[in-house]
């Protein structure tokens, strides 16, 4: 005769359990999951490339005016350092944000505003008065009072900033840093521009 409890084992280890999930259903379920993340992870740079517009808004906002203080700070014949706050910084960059200058006061109403980099390497220049040189220490770049170039590597002058006069205050074109591909008088009309290679 047949043990009552030995049917009911042998029933139990037969019987499907219902919560229990199988090995392919749990392998589809990670591969769906790890594919969403992968095709999220492409998709920001993307969304990216699309929303640029709307930054390159926000740039040219970035490229208004900034001044310098007042026109009295700077007399005729002299060339005076002066700093601003860059535009475009955020509130973490602390005091790399503030960006030299050099401002020539030619007449009245007439002034020259250099960037301080070196047209070579990017190195700050610094303004002798004595010789009326503007002298890079990097590799030896010289520039008269004019910012043209006296003598060294640099391949050109100093580049110069737009300016403005409004109110007796002095104003210049910031929001870019001048390079060779794009000095600020070309590269704050209408937006960044980019130049062919040479």
């Amino acid at each position: 005769m047949a043990d009552p409890t030995n049917e009911i084992k042998a029933g139990s280890q037969t019987s499907p359990n219902p919560n229990k999930v199988s090995r392919r259903q749990m392998l589809t379920v990670l591969g769906v999951g790890l594919n969403a993340i992968a095709g999220a992870l492409f998709a920001v740079p993307i969304l990216g490339y699309l929303l640029a517009p709307a930054s390159r808004r926000q740039i040219r906002k970035d490229l208004e005016w900034v001044t310098l203080g007042s026109l009295d700070q700077f007399p005729v014949g002299q060339t005076r350092l002066a700093t601003y706050r860059n535009p475009t910084s955020v509130p973490w960059d602390g005091d790399t944000a503030d960006v030299a200058c050099y401002v020539r006061r030619v007449s009245s109403d007439q002034l020259q505003v250099f960037a301080v980099n070196c047209a070579h390497l990017g190195c700050p220049v610094r303004w002798f008065p004595q010789a009326g040189l503007f002298m890079c220490p990097c590799h030896g770049g010289a520039y008269y009072e004019d910012g043209s170039r006296a003598s060294g590597p640099p391949p050109r002058g100093l580049f110069q900033y737009d300016y403005k006069i409004e109110n007796g205050q002095l104003w210049i074109k910031a929001g870019q840093m001048p390079t060779l591909a794009a000095p600020p008088s070309v590269a704050s009309v209408g937006g960044p521009r980019r130049f062919p290679c040479a």
